[in-house]
């Protein structure tokens, strides 16, 4: 787990806007690949400068737990289902793509991975995600999901 403090957000990534980051295509391919770099707050930089200020844990990837929900940030289910079916071979291939949620009072917003979401379901798999959670770091554990 890594711990972050935003000074200076921009704000627009919040629990109860809904709305998408937009991310470089840097970001957006290290997602889709699952090729993330560590510490995941400087892989993360374009989305963290994001969110509103305050302090965030950052937890991942990890899997998705069993029976876990998550709320979705865009049209659900993904309408390019293109995507979807790329990311359901990758999937099939061992490969990781990895999505990003902002947790919250036990909810879990979709900022970055409908399509991957999405494909995981589809295949039966639990998605690999990374989990932004506001506030300070907790004694013991911050999640019971096993790593990717």
């Amino acid at each position: 787990m890594e711990q972050v403090t935003v000074t200076g957000g921009e704000g627009f990534v919040d629990m109860n806007t809904g709305k998408q980051p937009d991310l470089p295509a840097a970001l957006r391919i290290a997602l889709a690949t699952g090729q993330l770099r560590r510490p995941l707050a400087d892989t993360l930089d374009a989305l963290i400068v994001q969110l509103v200020d305050g302090d965030y844990r950052i937890l991942g990837p990890l899997r998705l737990p069993e029976g876990q929900l998550l709320s979705p940030s865009a049209d659900w289910p993904p309408a390019d289902g293109a995507r979807v079916t790329y990311y359901r071979t990758a999937i099939r291939h061992g490969h990781l793509p990895v999505a990003v949620v902002l947790a919250d009072e036990g909810r879990e917003l979709i900022l970055d991975g409908h399509h991957k979401i999405a494909a995981y379901r589809a295949e039966d798999v639990a998605p690999c995600l990374i989990r932004i959670s506001p506030g300070l770091a907790a004694t013991g554990t911050d999640s019971d999901a096993a790593a990717c």
